[in-house]
């Protein structure tokens, strides 16, 4: 067992879960075998296209889960919030990037970790902000490492490569030593129904990424750091010629929106969550769990995909699936499962264990400040899965 995973929730006071029978619901679960084997996958294929692999730790936000990533040695990360940051900062992570947009309140917390030692990297994409970067790092005496974020596909922030902007502000990094890199992030890859539309996605994010970076070398502008990556384009990525390195999170859990992608199948989803039967409604055709979208977040990806998987699918505490059972309804503690395509209400009587998978891991787990560790198999004459562990997670901003 890894020595630095905790044993039970400090916030907890009841002895350490035996097994999935024994907290009280709702809980997150994850199934470290199948997370081991999503790992592996990526990695195999980062090492095949000849890059750097920068987890995206924002799913889990665990330095627990983390330890998996790399052997249990601290690897480049990729994270959402300063509170990420500085965690992992203290559990011996010395190269991270903070991929949100930097605005001049958060950079005393950006120095006092770069003057820990760590690499932080920040991310802008507005002269404002170079210049506000660059005017800290003379007071600092700091260079403090900026990537410029590049907009592939119209999501979110960035400059386009051809921004007249672009140059100016490489060049206000660089006149006081903080020009790092480009970053480039293909949000819109979470829409690409088919393989070859993630394979074009993924060509776009790189051609993008890549046409910035020499853009700005052409101006004697200096570009160490060509950054690109989502789940669904760093599995499906072909070639990466010009990038340094590949960003991914959700790839450790999975979920129902990337099995409805294609990017996994639903047997490698590792989160879940445990509900307990609280009620049944014949009449309605309804089972009541007290698993609402508290437990599970209101997050609906997969209602514009092919098969709307509702608030999640169902599956026994032993993670079999309970075919055509889903959970189609959420109040804030309760949760409604029906069934569908023909498929018939099971008969489970109140206080029957289930677990929930997700549709969008990094959501789900969220509302938890855990996980319940587990590797998938029953112990000897047990109906439900033993716990090896718990993983806290990080919280805050």
């Amino acid at each position: 067992m890894n020595p630095h995973v905790n044993t039970q929730e400090s916030t907890t006071p009841s002895a350490p879960a035996r097994t999935l029978a024994d907290p009280d619901t709702p809980f997150a679960v994850v199934d470290v075998d199948t997370m081991r084997r999503n790992i592996a996958r990526l990695k195999a294929r980062a090492d095949r296209l000849a890059v750097t692999l920068r987890p995206h730790v924002k799913t889990a936000k665990s330095l627990d889960a983390a330890a998996l990533l790399h052997s249990g040695t601290p690897c480049p990360v990729t994270v959402s919030t300063l509170a990420e940051a500085e965690a992992f900062a203290d559990g011996g992570y010395t190269d991270i990037t903070y991929a949100v947009g930097i605005d001049p309140h958060k950079l005393p917390r950006v120095i006092a970790l770069l003057r820990r030692g760590v690499t932080l990297r920040i991310l802008l994409d507005s002269v404002e902000q170079a210049s506000f970067v660059a005017e800290a790092s003379r007071r600092s005496g700091l260079p403090l490492p900026a990537q410029i974020e590049i907009d592939c596909d119209g999501h979110r922030g960035g400059l386009k490569p051809d921004d007249p902007a672009l140059t100016g502000i490489g060049r206000i990094l660089h006149d006081e030593g903080c020009l790092d890199g480009v970053l480039t992030h293909a949000g819109e890859s979470y829409f690409a129904r088919t393989a070859e539309e993630q394979r074009l996605a993924a060509k776009n994010e790189r051609d993008t990424a890549v046409a910035a970076a020499e853009r700005l070398r052409a101006e004697g502008l200096p570009v160490h750091v060509v950054s690109v990556g989502s789940t669904p384009t760093a599995h499906a990525a072909e070639d990466l010629t010009g990038v340094t390195e590949l960003r991914a999170g959700n790839y450790v859990f999975f979920d129902l929106v990337m099995a409805g992608l294609g990017v996994c199948r639903v047997e490698d989803i590792a989160l879940s969550v445990v509900v307990t039967v609280i009620g049944r409604r014949p009449e309605y055709g309804w089972i009541v769990t007290d698993g609402g979208w508290m437990a599970m977040s209101r997050d609906r990806g997969t209602a514009a995909q092919a098969q709307d998987q509702g608030y999640g699918l169902v599956t026994d505490l032993a993670g079999n699936l309970l075919p055509g059972l889903v959970m189609t309804a959420a109040s804030q503690e309760h949760g409604t499962l029906t069934a569908r395509d023909g498929a018939c209400l099971p008969d489970l009587p109140v206080g029957t264990r289930l677990r929930i998978l997700p549709n969008h891991a990094c959501a789900t787990a969220a509302q938890h400040r855990g996980y319940h560790v587990v590797d998938g198999t029953l112990p000897t004459g047990g109906p439900a899965p033993a716990v090896d562990a718990f993983w806290e997670r990080v919280t805050g901003w």
